[in-house]
């Protein structure tokens, strides 16, 4: 019997090392693929924010999920097509749209952001500037990634 452990040990040993690695490669993978997630929703996350400054219809349409919902400072809620429309208003100017500390976890085909957010412009010719907090949802559906719900917020100052 010990010399089948010893045997047994020995062909483990030459096959231990092997079968680690195959093992620990779905784990590095993991968090690459996390990593290449996390950097593509950053991505699109700046992208959005230039569409919303520059008017971008179109690839606004296209980041936005049919069923997107977002809330905004003032408590007001829009969908897909009252987000576009407010976004496509000729009469407001965004002269400043900044993202910054934006933190994504990834949860599967699930992305939530957290960050904060400056705009500054004005809206039928009165000035406003907003400092915001935000947190986006984006889902992967059929390999393309769509934000499916978002909320600003102005930090409470007592």
């Amino acid at each position: 019997m010990l010399g089948y452990v010893k045997r047994g040990m020995f062909k483990l040993g030459l096959l231990g090392p092997p079968l680690c690695v195959l093992c620990v490669l779905p784990a590095i993978s993991v968090p690459q693929q996390k990593s290449q997630d996390a950097e593509r929703i950053l991505a699109l996350e700046r992208k959005w924010t230039e569409a919303y400054q520059h008017r971008d219809v179109s690839i606004l349409s296209s980041l936005l999920a049919e069923d997107f919902a977002i809330t905004v400072e003032d408590g007001s809620t829009y969908g897909k097509e009252g987000y576009i429309g407010h976004s496509a208003d000729t009469s407001v100017h965004v002269e400043v749209a900044e993202l910054s500390e934006l933190r994504v976890r990834m949860h599967g085909n699930v992305a939530v952001v957290t960050g904060a957010y400056h705009e500054k412009g004005s809206s039928r010719s009165k000035r406003y500037e907003y400092r915001d907090r935000l947190t986006d949802v984006w889902m992967k559906v059929d390999g393309k990634w769509q934000v499916i719900s978002s909320h600003y917020s102005v930090p409470f100052k007592p």
